[in-house]
């Protein structure tokens, strides 16, 4: 399973924005030198972002794009499926019939389950989690969602690193 790289990138580009505030404003070429990234893919997320209300842009001298509503209303999974949808959507199994109009397993299929299973998990995640939360620090971010979902854990090698950070 992959966050594809319009959604990561997305989100950078917005916290780039998070970063400086609410009334803070940000060219397309001043996002794409701080995150590392070509500005007509920043354009391009800039654009989805804009499209979804996430942000504004703004004209003149200091123009270019700001936060459109606090950073602590955005929705991580909002954003998440603005700029790419869901992992498991309506749509998902008929995009994996293979050569058949309809997936051979459409009556009864386990697959589907432990997909909605999981698209759920995530969302429990990722809708109670906000742009503004991800302003935190690493472990504050960690210590949060163990509060907030005790069950998660991550891989040790990763508490290693969050514990000598």
């Amino acid at each position: 399973m992959k966050l594809s790289a319009q959604e990561e990138y997305g989100l950078r580009c917005l916290l780039q924005m998070a970063i400086r505030g609410d009334q803070a404003s940000l060219s397309i070429p001043e996002i794409s030198k701080a995150e590392g990234l070509s500005v007509p893919n920043v354009a391009k997320l800039m654009r989805l972002l804009r499209i979804a209300g996430f942000v504004k842009s703004v004209r003149g001298q200091a123009g270019g794009y700001m936060l459109a509503k606090p950073a602590d209303t955005m929705l991580i999974g909002d954003v998440l499926e603005a700029l790419g949808g869901k992992m498991f959507g309506d749509r998902f199994c008929g995009r994996h019939s293979g050569l058949e109009m309809v997936c051979v397993h459409n009556t009864d299929c386990s697959m589907r389950a432990l997909w909605l299973g999981l698209q759920h998990m995530l969302e429990k995640v990722l809708f109670k989690a906000t742009v503004a939360d991800l302003l935190q620090k690493e472990s504050f971010m960690q210590g949060m969602l163990e509060t907030r979902h005790g069950h998660l854990v991550l891989p040790e090698p990763v508490q290693a690193k969050l514990a000598n950070a």
